[in-house]
């Protein structure tokens, strides 16, 4: 919190020992509200961060991102000769229809054997 209390002086305010210049309750309003303001001002500076990071490292974060997944892409499909994206593609589609063309002749041969 943006102020600092003195327990003692605030109990000896609200017993009316001192003459006091704020009530306990306004001081706690106050304080309450310079909570808020400060919570405001950290979440206002996050959202900054957040846009100018968005802003400044987006372009390179999609570029990685994609990069990631092409190398992943480049993993899981056999044979691939290819060294453009296009390329990965096709072999991508066409290791897709013989997985299909497999899956349809174990399916015929399970049939036929039972």
């Amino acid at each position: 919190m943006g102020a600092a209390f003195n327990l003692k002086d605030m109990v000896l305010e609200n017993r009316g020992i001192r003459k006091p210049n704020e009530s306990l309750w306004s001081k706690v309003l106050e304080a309450h509200r310079q909570s808020k303001r400060k919570l405001m001002r950290i979440k206002k500076k996050r959202i900054l961060m957040k846009r100018r990071a968005i802003r400044d490292g987006s372009k390179k974060k999609l570029v990685d991102g994609i990069e990631k997944r092409v190398r992943t892409l480049k993993k899981l499909i056999p044979n691939t000769e290819s060294e453009t994206l296009e390329g990965l593609f096709r072999d991508t589609a066409d290791y897709i229809i013989s997985l299909h063309i497999r899956v349809g002749i174990m399916q015929i041969m399970v049939n036929a054997l039972s």
